[in-house]
């Protein structure tokens, strides 16, 4: 029972990515402004009634006669906003590229986790979870790619002169924490999480092809994997919390959250089981994964039915525990994306909760294939707002929109993603045959 990618599949993949990085160049393009043009756009909305201060001083007194300490504030302004518009390709890539990456991580720990329980039950689905995590190594890679030349244009405690006192652009907080928040260490840290991630999905993949080919009284490869998976779940317990502090919440250095890295492995956890289900559904229905049924499926959709609880419980948590202390520098993440990003980051609670709640609570709906699609496709949705509500406040502010380069940047990884998940599914036999809990995961009914 072998898949290889059809044409048709590989070259829609690579229009996806051909589309996507179209729209990603006009985004770069379109994105280098002059301060003039920042004037002109900011003159045209207060037209348009979005006066702020500094829009209704101008509109007031005309721009070329603003004084004073009234021009040193319209300057500082339009140099601002022009700084976010120049944030926003990379801010938009950035947000792309960590979603399709945390779903090959969060599915790569819920293979772990299925290797260290001994579950009987996913066996069949092995395949499958082994393609998707094949993306990790190569789109961690062009993750920090992006990371390292978009710089300060996301991470803003990159900008030149922050740690040096006395500088314009000094900020003693950032300073304090500069002995961790450095480029050097963290791209020490990333290339070593990378590293152990990829290391594990290598030799996870090679015990578990050589199981297939081992005698059937042989099951050494099942207990290395039994092994190495224990451990490095408890080395990805760890780093993923690290990775979450450094890749996503350094965005904004002046906050910080003891739950963030829960938070943040909760959507990978649940966007990993939505996209195993999606892919498995795709290869049954072209006559392949003979041995997936209904109660798999129905098994996946009650992952992503409970992951979607876990998530909205840890997002609840955080939300209400930081607005109940009212502490000025923990609210302010909240009131600037209530006030800023009102839709996207009450959507995203709409799409990431009360949607799976009330389309899979019910254990039959788990069983229709077209029902599980339509509701990952929702997760996903929603999922991915919820990594824009994580890094565009602070680097793009209220400058956000969901146009060309956001979408070109999901067209863009998306199609690399389909690229190499679908292709490295078509390497190996669909069935770990050689696994000792096949059979009952062959007949597993639930």
């Amino acid at each position: 029972m072998e898949y290889k990618i059809s044409n048709r599949l590989r070259i829609g993949a690579i229009i996806l990515m051909v589309l996507g990085a179209l729209g990603v160049g006009y985004g770069f393009i379109d994105s280098h402004k002059s301060f003039e043009d920042v004037e002109t756009m900011l003159s045209e909305e207060s037209h348009h009634g979005e006066v702020s201060e500094v829009a209704s001083v101008e509109e007031a007194h005309g721009a070329s006669n603003v004084e004073g300490d009234h021009a040193d504030e319209h300057k500082e302004h339009v140099e601002h906003v022009l700084h976010q518009v120049h944030n926003r390709p990379w801010a938009a890539l950035y947000v792309a590229g960590f979603f399709f990456f945390m779903i090959a991580l969060g599915v790569l720990a819920f293979y772990a986790i299925q290797h260290a329980s001994q579950a009987g039950w996913s066996p069949v689905l092995f395949r499958v979870m082994e393609g998707i995590t094949s993306y990790v190594l190569p789109g961690g890679i062009l993750l920090l790619v992006v990371a390292f030349f978009a710089d300060s244009h996301v991470f803003i405690w990159l900008t030149d002169g922050m740690t040096t006192e006395g500088s314009h652009n000094y900020d003693a907080l950032v300073a304090n924490k500069s002995g961790w928040l450095n480029k050097t260490g963290f791209f020490i840290r990333a290339i070593i999480f990378l590293a152990g991630w990829s290391a594990y999905q290598y030799f996870s993949r090679k015990f578990s092809l050589a199981q297939d080919n081992a005698d059937i009284n042989d099951n050494s490869n099942f207990k290395k994997n039994f092994r190495i998976s224990a451990g490095f779940l408890v080395f990805f317990i760890y780093t993923e919390s690290v990775m979450s502090w450094d890749w996503i919440m350094s965005v904004d250095p002046h906050w910080f959250s003891t739950l963030f890295g829960w938070y943040v492995l909760s959507g990978m956890l649940v966007c990993g089981v939505t996209v195993i289900a999606m892919i498995s559904i795709y290869l049954k229905s072209k006559g392949l994964l003979e041995y997936v049924n209904d109660s798999h499926i129905h098994d996946l959709g009650k992952f992503m039915f409970g992951f979607s609880i876990f998530w909205t419980y840890l997002w609840f948590s955080q939300f209400m525990l930081i607005w109940y202390s009212n502490i000025p520098e923990e609210v302010t993440y909240f009131i600037t994306r209530i006030e800023d990003y009102n839709l996207p980051f009450f959507g995203m609670v709409a799409l990431n909760f009360i949607f799976p709640l009330l389309l899979l609570m019910n254990s039959d709906f788990k069983r229709v294939n077209w029902f599980v699609i339509m509701t990952g496709i929702v997760i996903l949705g929603g999922h991915y707002l919820d990594i824009f509500n994580m890094i565009m406040p602070a680097t793009v502010g209220d400058r956000w929109f969901i146009g060309i380069p956001e979408i070109g940047s999901i067209l863009f990884f998306g199609g690399l993603f389909l690229l190499i998940v679908f292709t490295a599914l078509g390497k190996y036999p669909l069935l770990a045959k050689g696994n000792p809990f096949v059979k009952e995961s062959e007949h597993f009914h639930y």
